[in-house]
């Protein structure tokens, strides 16, 4: 029976585990979306004006999805409701 080395034993650990805390703490897509079409925008559009003419953001951030024709489907405008998946993670808990 063959052993193996130590150092190959600590990193394929370590590559499990930052595998496991990545996938859990990664952020979902984040799209700048128009709320009543649900149109992708520029990013610029999401952001508030503090220039001169003190314009006010046009899009609201979309997390999750996907992009097709330009409209996005299948996320949510709420940050939390999006799951990210990943190895190791549990789901949010409702209460």
């Amino acid at each position: 029976m063959r052993r193996l080395r130590s150092s190959t034993v600590v990193l394929g650990g370590m590559g499990v585990l930052a595998a496991t805390i990545t996938s859990c703490g990664s952020e979902p897509d984040k799209r700048c979306v128009d709320p009543l079409t649900r149109e992708k925008l520029p990013s610029y559009e999401c952001e508030s004006g503090s220039g001169s003419g003190g314009t006010t953001a046009r899009g609201s951030y979309y997390y999750g999805g996907s992009v097709s024709d330009n409209r996005v489907s299948g996320g949510s405008f709420d940050k939390k409701a999006v799951d990210t998946g990943g190895f190791g993670c549990s789901g949010s808990s409702g209460g």
